[in-house]
């Protein structure tokens, strides 16, 4: 942990500051760049200023980890979740006002009351912000994600997301019980304001990862591959690691999001690719289940999954559709 917080904050610092230095030639240069490639609305120049928000909002985010330290608060949970609430909504923010993308958020309230176990799907980097936006702007909750691990070479989320309830999952372990069983735990001493958020689909959607996942699905089970074979926007769920989280929480809700305008946004070239054309507006949508209605034993939980998300499928293909 030490040697890789001393390569991944000071090269945050280096980057801020170089991206600063640099703003005389980066910004024309991209312009040009764009306008020559004929793209009026300027991807390029669009996507490096939200890095350079990004870069300064990850240093402001260590400064102020930094003075937790200083004044021993590095270890309270509320002050480290006031500071996720805040790095949030300016990425938010600041997502706005570099590339255009505006973020509507609907159901927020009910997340409450607390504690939820959300299940979310994943399209792009971005989301994983958006939900952040939601549970901890919108709807005021203290969420513990279950990220991978490649993430902590982010060092906001190394420091801060060390300092409260998450769990950075290794998805190469040859021996997927300890992960499980440090999930389970995740959710077991969930109260009052948190709640457990965790991506079933374990990486972003495209069409060749859906192809993929559907084959080796029917590798092993022909059956559910065939139940799964009508998705079109959403990869089949992975069902073990949402179960875990249940499992940990008994007596927590199940809550699902889904949402539309990310799609095409899983490479560098699909976001310079959408940002040349005016943005669709990114929609987060929030639903509540009753936990009376979600099977509590593995193979019934699994189906029960596999049918919520060809449903959230059919939900963002009709809202596509809508928008269009």
């Amino acid at each position: 942990m030490i040697a890789r917080r001393l390569k991944t904050i000071p090269g945050l610092f280096t980057v801020a500051v170089l991206l600063t230095i640099l703003i005389p030639l980066w910004v024309p240069a991209t312009i040009v760049y764009d306008l020559v490639r004929l793209k009026p609305r300027l991807p390029t120049a669009r996507l490096l200023s939200f890095g350079f928000c990004f870069a300064w909002l990850e240093v402001a985010g260590m400064c102020a980890a930094l003075l937790y330290w200083v004044t021993g608060r590095a270890r309270q949970p509320a002050a480290n979740y006031r500071l996720m609430q805040w790095w949030a909504a300016r990425l938010i923010a600041a997502l706005k006002a570099t590339t255009g993308l505006s973020v509507s958020i609907e159901g927020a309230e009910a997340l409450r009351p607390a504690p939820v176990v959300l299940l979310c799907r994943h399209a792009s980097l971005a989301d994983s912000l958006v939900s952040a936006y939601a549970v901890t702007t919108c709807a005021g909750l203290h969420p513990r994600y279950v990220l991978k691990r490649e993430l902590l070479f982010d060092p906001c989320l190394d420091v801060v997301g060390n300092r409260v309830p998450n769990y950075f999952l290794d998805r190469h372990a040859r021996d997927s019980e300890p992960e499980l069983a440090a999930l389970r735990a995740l959710s077991a001493t969930l109260s009052g304001d948190d709640i457990t958020v965790i991506f079933p689909e374990g990486t972003r959607a495209n069409p060749d990862k859906r192809l993929k996942a559907l084959e080796r699905i029917a590798e092993r089970n022909p059956g559910r591959a065939g139940r799964l074979v009508g998705l079109q926007q959403l990869l089949p769920p992975r069902p073990s690691g949402a179960f875990a989280l249940a499992t940990g929480a008994p007596q927590a809700d199940i809550a699902i999001a889904w949402h539309t305008g990310f799609e095409g946004y899983d490479t560098f070239e699909g976001i310079l690719d959408k940002l040349s054309k005016r943005p669709r507006p990114i929609h987060f949508v929030i639903e509540r289940i009753p936990r009376s209605a979600v099977p509590s034993d593995e193979a019934g939980f699994g189906k029960w999954l596999d049918d919520t998300w060809l449903r959230m499928d059919g939900l963002v293909a009709a809202d596509l559709h809508r928008t269009e």
